[in-house]
């Protein structure tokens, strides 16, 4: 009898069942981490009942779905962060003070429960952040990498909701997510983002050529169709902000630059009337001075009668919204929200990561975050977020995370 039968005879003897293979602990640390910015991603995407949608999700439960999904995110921190333990950011110190002050401005909100919840969820969402600092120093650029692979997962669903049932994505003429209620103004900013995460990665040679042209090829299509100017143009700057940054270190940096310059003069020359029809999106020149409807919101919130609390600290969190009308404008909803006071830590937190990432040295951590901050500086005018739990303010934590300065060792796996 060979050795390797008497083993067998002798495991079956003794009732020993076969090993399973075993995850180690830094893997299973790792995996928890990227569930909980997952997510910190499905609570910041809004569920609109009002919305097309293929699936008939009770707007009750989509809400309680976003909203519930910030709690098992702070319980799945608190599960892979033991014992507790925080660095000490400059940018977490203002976000904290953000939610304070918005608590404050809240308690004498006209819709008190409604401005107190959006206040505590603000509190809840930069904990969570907080307490994922330890892995902000990580070299594998675990955060980013997991946002950029739950932005593919966001765009994938969206893509086959349009495949399903065109018809219904295509709602007026734009690219909506019918699988989850996406409004295409937000399909456009995941779609922008991700293009540009993939193209500053793949300019800094950590991201496959094969992944990056498979990224952008489905992407683009995406943002073209949902008619997203300021996505685009966020984008466009954002990525050429960062592919400057890159451009006499790397050589992929300036070949995308030579590949831009190329497309934008063939597309000048043979797409000038495609281009401008895309962009005018069926708007008269009215419309486009009004900025769709933006300016009336935007006068009438300025002209809003305010006492000296209300200019110094707004309002309360409102739903970005006046006279049911959308703001859409990040410093003209903030100034409504939590006023003065508000936008000035705002305007810190900006400046904080941009000068933070212009002073940072050469490489991949720069680039990305001059991306990430030009890109939420960019779209800030026509879209609103810093000042409250939403996908730009994650991707301008994401940003704070790739300039913080830490010893060299590596943070937690």
């Amino acid at each position: 009898m060979t050795l390797a039968g008497l083993g067998n005879q002798l495991t079956t003897r003794l009732g020993t069942r076969p090993t399973r293979r075993v995850v180690a602990p830094e893997v299973r640390r790792r995996r928890r981490v990227q569930l909980t910015w997952a997510l910190l991603v499905l609570n910041v995407m809004t569920f609109f009942p009002d919305a097309p949608r293929l699936l008939p999700i009770p707007g009750a439960f989509g809400k309680l779905i976003a909203q519930g999904a910030l709690v098992v995110a702070l319980m799945m921190v608190l599960s892979v962060n033991r014992p507790v333990r925080v660095r000490r950011s400059v940018f977490i110190f203002l976000l904290m003070t953000l939610a304070a002050e918005a608590l404050i401005a809240s308690i004498r909100a006209e819709f008190l429960l409604g401005a107190l919840f959006r206040a505590g969820r603000l509190g809840g969402f930069a904990l969570v952040l907080w307490l994922l600092t330890p892995w902000w120093i990580r070299r594998d650029l675990l955060l980013v990498r997991t946002h950029l692979m739950v932005l593919w997962a966001i765009v994938g669903s969206v893509v086959l909701g349009l495949v399903v049932s065109p018809g219904l994505a295509m709602t007026e003429d734009r690219l909506h997510g019918i699988l989850w209620p996406i409004p295409p103004t937000q399909v456009g900013h995941y779609t922008a983002v991700a293009i540009g995460l993939t193209v500053v990665l793949w300019m800094s040679g950590l991201l496959r050529r094969s992944v990056a042209l498979a990224s952008v090829l489905c992407c683009v299509p995406v943002l073209l169709l949902t008619h997203t100017r300021t996505a685009l143009a966020a984008a466009i700057i954002g990525v050429t902000f960062a592919g400057l940054s890159l451009f006499t270190a790397r050589t992929r940096a300036r070949r995308a630059f030579l590949i831009g310059i190329a497309i934008f003069a063939i597309g000048a020359l043979t797409l000038s009337s495609v281009v401008t029809t895309w962009l005018a999106r069926g708007q008269d020149t009215e419309e486009l001075g009004a900025l769709t409807g933006r300016k009336f919101v935007w006068d009438a919130i300025l002209a809003q009668p305010r006492s000296t609390f209300e200019i110094l600290f707004g309002f309360g969190l409102s739903n970005k919204s006046f006279n049911g009308l959308p703001i859409d404008s990040n410093w003209l909803g903030t100034y409504y929200d939590v006023g003065l006071v508000g936008c000035a830590i705002t305007i810190l937190m900006v400046a904080f990561v941009l000068v933070a990432a212009w002073f940072r040295p050469q490489g991949p951590q720069r680039a990305l975050a001059l991306f990430l901050v030009v890109y939420c500086v960019v779209a800030s005018f026509t879209e609103s977020g810093l000042s409250e739990a939403s996908p730009y303010l994650l991707e301008l934590t994401l940003a704070a995370s790739l300039v913080y300065s830490a010893p060299t060792r590596e943070g937690p796996r």
